[in-house]
């Protein structure tokens, strides 16, 4: 972890002192999203500012930059996925205050005061990965497209013959 990243903090306090955090953050240092990667050597580049808008909202700006190593579903071959996080998550004390956010702000449920700044930057790169993790075509690739014309081949229609009896 960042030395300048601290294991807690009173979220409303950096909120009303306008704090900044930046530094870098190891993969290794974030175990959920570790499961989800092939490799956990590297880190990210971060940043986190918290503050309030001109609405007196408070707000932690989350930045975070890097790559992270996925499983190509294709290919079952490792790939290094660039990631590039910018949210701004508004703080809330209850989930009705959700509805009170401004456009562009992710909500941030803060029951208590304090809080993992580490642990936010996990979550929203967490909320960040792919679906279905697809390295990039290669020059020259064409991604396969499956239809349903190439799952069922055209079969004769069995009843085919009874219409033709029936007409005679």
């Amino acid at each position: 972890m960042s030395a300048d990243l601290p294991e807690s903090v009173d979220v409303w306090r950096m909120v009303a002192q306008g704090r900044c955090f930046e530094g870098s953050l190891p993969l290794a240092s974030m175990p959920r999203l570790a499961e989800s990667l092939v490799d956990t050597s590297g880190s990210l580049v971060f940043s986190l500012e918290f503050g309030r808008d001109e609405f007196g909202i408070g707000f932690v700006a989350v930045q975070a930059s890097g790559s992270l190593p996925l499983l190509c579903q294709r290919r079952l071959e490792s790939f290094d996925w660039p990631v590039a996080l910018d949210t701004r998550l508004g703080l809330i004390r209850k989930e009705e205050d959700e509805a009170g956010l401004p456009p562009g702000y992710e909500p941030l449920l803060v029951q208590e005061t304090d809080i993992r700044p580490s642990d936010v930057i996990e979550d929203e790169l967490i909320l960040a990965l792919p679906v279905v993790p697809q390295s990039p075509l290669k020059d020259g690739e064409e991604e396969l497209v499956w239809s349903s014309e190439m799952v069922r081949p055209e079969k004769p229609n069995p009843f085919a013959a009874l219409s033709a009896l029936k007409k005679q």
